[in-house]
């Protein structure tokens, strides 16, 4: 097919991501990818700002990850995980154990970062029924979050200002604090958790667990919150004996410039989702890990097991390019890269704050934000921005960037330069 056929049919018969089929918005055909560069047909190669959804962390076509799939699947590409184990899941899980906070130690190995957070909801709610309390069957969480597009995990997103609200009505109804107002590295009130505070009080024998995105909310906006508000959310949990779960599926592996966000709160969780940049954005792959006390209760009560399998678990080319991913981690000292990606953001983008149809400018780690006044026109800024070389995704207000881990620092400026031209361009 030449590239007219294949828009024309992808047009006419691929339902593309939060899109109408009635009216498609434009999609730019992809012919090729490495580092951080795609080829855009029409276009030529672009700088690729927004590491394919937060995932591709190591670069497109790393030779690396290549080179540890294609010598896996010389071996054996998948075997199922029921009754049978491998050396790369057992070797991945390790990692995972010796890199995470102390606490989690049993890993479980699924499908994708939404299917993590089913996991960790489903493991909560079994702790409680093997430890004989019926009542707990809620979840609590902030506003502003987003948790992904599976059917738990759209319930604990926000429900007025998140991507699932047609499914209102639907879907379990839980309980959502108001979102952190203060902001990283800005001073911390502690009646900041008042409102998670108070729900906690009066409905915590009801509360299965509390789950967020620890300092960092992605998809529900690119806010950045004080991460002593997870110190005291950790206190709040443990005194009203509920769990606590932080989903570091977009801020896992250094994105926000510690290997993980909690780090910043010295917070442990019971349980932690991870995924994207976990076989650097090579394939759909998460983990979610638990607590021995968590996995000690599942076990010990009740059925005795935990009532989850996916078909694809622990997927040997997976597990391959997790653990190649993790080497890229360790060789290239990622947070100490993504703290200074995130300086140059920052530096280059704040003097957009001046701007009257900017809100706010902000960076940590490796994100880097441009909230406008109003809601943007997504294609007309994609076109500017392809226009000055550079492929970014923005929506709503937002005209972010989560560039690769591996950008060089002249790429970085010419990411920001283009990023600076359209704002401009769009605030006349």
């Amino acid at each position: 097919m030449n590239s007219n056929q294949i828009l024309s049919y992808d047009r006419e018969h691929v339902w593309h991501p939060y899109a109408s089929m009635r009216n498609p918005s434009a999609v730019y055909e992809v012919t090729g990818a490495r580092g951080v560069r795609i080829s855009l047909e029409g276009y030529g190669e672009v700088i690729e700002g927004m590491s394919s959804w937060w995932a591709v962390a190591y670069g497109y076509n790393n030779p690396a990850i290549n080179a540890a799939i294609e010598g896996q699947m010389r071996k054996f590409s998948h075997v199922m995980f029921g009754g049978l184990t491998h050396e790369p899941a057992v070797r991945l899980a390790k990692r995972l154990v010796d890199m995470t906070p102390s606490r989690l130690q049993k890993v479980f190995f699924c499908d994708s970062g939404s299917v993590s957070v089913e996991v960790a909801m489903k493991m909560a709610l079994q702790y409680w029924r093997a430890r004989g309390v019926s009542n707990k069957n809620k979840f609590a969480t902030i506003r502003g979050g987003y948790h992904g597009d599976t059917w738990n995990a759209m319930s604990v997103c926000d429900p007025v200002n998140g991507m699932h609200t047609i499914f209102s009505g639907a879907l379990a109804v839980h309980y959502f604090a108001d979102r952190p107002k203060c902001k990283f590295g800005q001073p911390f009130d502690a009646s900041d958790f008042d409102s998670m505070g108070d729900i906690l009080e009066r409905f915590g024998s009801e509360i299965a667990a509390v789950i967020l995105e620890p300092v960092v909310q992605g998809a529900g906006g690119m806010y950045f919150y004080h991460p002593d508000y997870l110190r005291m959310l950790r206190s709040a949990c443990d005194k009203h004996g509920i769990l606590l779960i932080f989903d570091e599926i977009a801020t896992g592996f250094g994105r926000a410039g510690m290997t993980f966000a909690c780090q910043y709160a010295q917070v442990e969780p019971d349980i932690m989702c991870l995924g994207k940049a976990l076989t650097g954005g090579y394939m759909s792959f998460a983990a979610t890990l638990a607590s021995d006390a968590v996995a000690d209760t599942i076990s010990d009560g009740g059925v005795g097991l935990f009532m989850h399998g996916p078909t694809f678990m622990a997927n040997p080319l997976a597990c391959a390019a997790a653990n190649a991913a993790l080497d890229c981690f360790e060789s290239f000292d990622v947070p100490a890269r993504t703290r200074r990606i995130g300086e140059i953001l920052a530096d280059k983008l704040g003097p957009l704050a001046g701007l009257p149809t900017v809100a706010d400018v902000r960076a940590l780690g490796a994100i880097g934000v441009v909230e406008m006044k109003e809601p943007v026109d997504c294609a007309l800024v994609q076109r500017l921005l392809l226009k000055h070389g550079l492929w970014l995704r923005p929506f709503g207000r937002l005209i972010y960037t989560m560039p690769e881990f591996v950008i060089s620092d002249e790429d970085l400026l010419c990411l920001c330069s283009a990023m600076v031209a359209a704002v401009e361009e769009i605030s006349k």
